[in-house]
């Protein structure tokens, strides 16, 4: 006796993901003032204030990737469009990757305060998180690029 198995294919509920990307405003804040306090040199006085608000962005990037999980992407057993599913697979794992290099960034930053380091910090955290910002930056736009495609195939767009 054959057993038919349902598969889930990964999808994207395109108006939930859009809206949770717009309501976190206290996320988009901290991060903007997180840029631009990065992009200038850092003193070694300042290093306390800027691990401290790192670990609030940290938490809240938590909180925003576990609302897109929980309501921007979901399994469906439905026909999806492969390259939508492939793609929403894959930025769906980023959130991980993306929140264990901040979790790494801000434990090395802890290790370097703590053993005094005040100098070497204040000239390595700069840069560390303008490249995470860069590899954030990159997913955000990706899925802001899901979420226009999943809408185009929602609505179809015609000539």
């Amino acid at each position: 006796m054959a057993v038919a198995t349902l598969t889930g294919t990964l999808t994207v509920n395109a108006a939930f993901l859009q809206e949770i990307k717009e309501v976190n405003q206290e996320l988009w804040q901290l991060l903007a003032d997180l840029r631009h306090r990065c992009q200038r040199p850092i003193a070694p006085g300042q290093c306390r204030q800027l691990i401290d608000k790192l670990c609030t962005f940290r938490d809240q990037l938590a909180l925003h990737f576990s609302l897109e999980e929980a309501y921007g992407y979901f399994q469906d057993p439905v026909d999806v469009a492969p390259r939508l599913a492939d793609l929403a697979e894959h930025l769906r794992a980023e959130h991980k990757a993306l929140y264990l290099d901040l979790c790494d960034l801000l434990d090395r930053a802890e290790r370097m305060f703590y053993e005094e380091q005040y100098a070497a910090l204040a000239l390595w955290i700069g840069p560390e998180f303008v490249d995470f910002d860069r590899k954030l930056r990159h997913h955000e736009e990706r899925e802001n690029d899901l979420i226009m495609a999943a809408y185009d195939d929602d609505i179809g767009v015609g000539d």
